[in-house]
């Protein structure tokens, strides 16, 4: 809390009251904490959030007679941290999300009067949550009730239940391959494939009848596609370029592979055709000179591995390697489950969305995976120590499609990004001035400026926090960091002493600048 309340003058006020409400925000008064809960369920289910207590809709209040001030209900926080862990189920809170949290300031109104709003702060959870046995999600800058279909589907889409653990009407003896016999040799299993499934978790009764689970097909059969009615094989395709030619003349270099079976035999598959992919057929610049498509295989083999047993085969879809001239990208169906980002990928615990598929191809000879949640930290840090820029990981949603994309560049690190890499460790945002400066460039050079942005844009490296400005003018975030308008409020961190009620506004910018779009 700061240690004098905020003027209504000071312009961190003003830009709180001109915020809007949108998915990621919201503003409640005290007086009914029962809405309260509804919508910090809402955004657990959804991207998590910040909901604003104290300050009214700015629906039905303007300006400074929107501050209310938690004062409304003096028993309120009490009542919201309770019913948090009480009213909604399961818990916000360890070992699902982490717990909400509140943090708050004073502000002075025109007639002298202080008052008290506070942010809370909600997570995006790892798993589904309830209010009033109802499920929430939000939709625009409202609470939107989903019904048992909507609410099954989130909870494939975040990996809380995982169709690979549904049983299948598959016979048990097409199961029993080559596959099976190397698993079960380096497991030193003897009992018939039937009754050993039953055992290792691979087999469920279902209506009076033992049927192997989507996980055993996929891991033993020879053709799961054909068994599971559904596309779940990998498919690679070599581009001449940087980009998709989306003409009669195709930049293809060649037709395209289809990898199938097994998934075990997927992942060597894959690796060994991108090998080879990129040992034959020279690429060559735009000015003709030849160019070395150099990779570490061990993080394409993490990449291949983590699309194979991370995607959701509830979604028919095959996983696509897209190789270019500068990057190797890798798409796999589904988005990333629990609260796993693009942007914490790595940073936080893993979330194994197939739990079967991991345990148990772990236990073949040669495992493609070590199952240690350390596979992103050892990519970053093997293109870190080779000079390669980092892999770049993105969500793809829409409506027809949602899909987690891996982006693999063969291009040595340039050393101004290295510079501009460190400048953002301890700054927000950085821009065209900014990055001449610690290049020692002048005010001549800012079209160079420009130009290294756009290529980081372009690979994925930078986001722009303001594309309404014009190219000098622009301000620039990691694309990892959700927050697209953080050095907007460089200045907000001097007023207040509290780092992450900053953090908790510029979101609310961000919301703002979004519903505006």
């Amino acid at each position: 809390m700061t240690d004098q309340p905020l003027k209504i003058s000071d312009e961190w006020v003003q830009k709180l009251l001109s915020v809007l409400e949108f998915e990621r925000q919201d503003f409640k008064r005290v007086g009914n904490v029962s809405k309260i809960f509804k919508t910090a369920s809402a955004m657990a289910n959804s991207e998590g959030g910040l909901i604003i207590l104290g300050l009214g809709d700015p629906k039905q209040e303007a300006g400074e007679d929107r501050l209310f001030g938690v004062e409304e209900n003096p028993e309120s926080i009490g009542e919201i941290k309770r019913g948090l862990q009480e009213s909604v189920d399961p818990p916000l809170g360890h070992p699902e999300t982490t717990a909400p949290s509140f943090h708050s300031t004073k502000i002075q109104k025109s007639d002298g009067s202080v008052i008290t709003i506070v942010l809370l702060f909600v997570e995006k959870s790892n798993t589904v949550h309830s209010y009033n046995n109802a499920t929430y999600i939000r939709s625009g800058s409202q609470n939107r009730q989903i019904g048992a279909h909507q609410t099954h589907r989130l909870c494939l889409r975040r990996g809380v239940v995982s169709v690979v653990n549904q049983p299948v009407d598959v016979p048990v003896e097409l199961l029993d391959t080559s596959w099976w016999n190397e698993y079960s040799s380096q497991r030193n299993l003897t009992r018939p494939i039937s009754e050993a499934l039953k055992h290792l978790g691979l087999s469920i009764k279902d209506n009076d009848k033992w049927k192997p689970t989507t996980a055993a097909v996929l891991l033993f059969a020879e053709e799961p596609n054909g068994l599971l009615g559904k596309k779940c094989s990998i498919r690679i395709f070599h581009y001449k370029g940087h980009e998709i030619e989306y003409s009669s003349n195709t930049n293809l270099l060649r037709e395209p592979i289809t990898i199938t079976g097994p998934l075990l035999k997927q992942i060597r598959g894959a690796v060994e055709a991108v090998s080879r992919e990129l040992n034959s057929g020279i690429q060559r610049t735009d000015q003709g000179f030849e160019l070395k498509q150099d990779y570490p295989m061990r993080v394409i083999q993490e990449a291949v591995t983590n699309a194979v047993l991370h995607r959701d085969y509830h979604v028919s879809g095959d996983i696509h390697i897209r190789i270019f001239t500068n990057r190797i990208e890798i798409e796999s169906p589904g988005l990333f489950p629990g609260a796993i980002t693009p942007g914490n990928i790595g940073l936080i615990g893993s979330k194994p969305r197939n739990p079967k598929l991991t345990d148990h191809i772990r236990e073949f000879p040669k495992p493609p995976n070590l199952d240690a949640g350390e596979g992103v930290r050892m990519m970053r840090m093997t293109m870190e120590n080779l000079g390669f820029y980092p892999p770049v990981f993105q969500e793809h949603s829409a409506q027809n499609k949602e899909s987690v994309l891996v982006r693999i560049s063969n291009e040595a690190k340039l050393s101004e990004w290295q510079l501009a890499e460190d400048y953002l460790c301890g700054h927000d945002s950085i821009g065209n001035k900014e990055l001449r400066k610690i290049l020692n460039w002048n005010a001549s050079e800012s079209h160079k400026a420009s130009r290294l942005f756009k290529g980081w844009v372009e690979s994925g490296l930078l986001r722009i926090a303001n594309p309404q400005e014009g190219t000098r003018n622009r301000r620039y975030v990691l694309a990892s960091k959700s927050n697209l308008f953080a050095d907007m409020f460089e200045s907000i961190s001097r007023i207040s002493s509290n780092a992450l009620f900053d953090k908790g506004l510029q979101g609310s910018f961000l919301a703002s600048e979004k519903a505006e779009e």
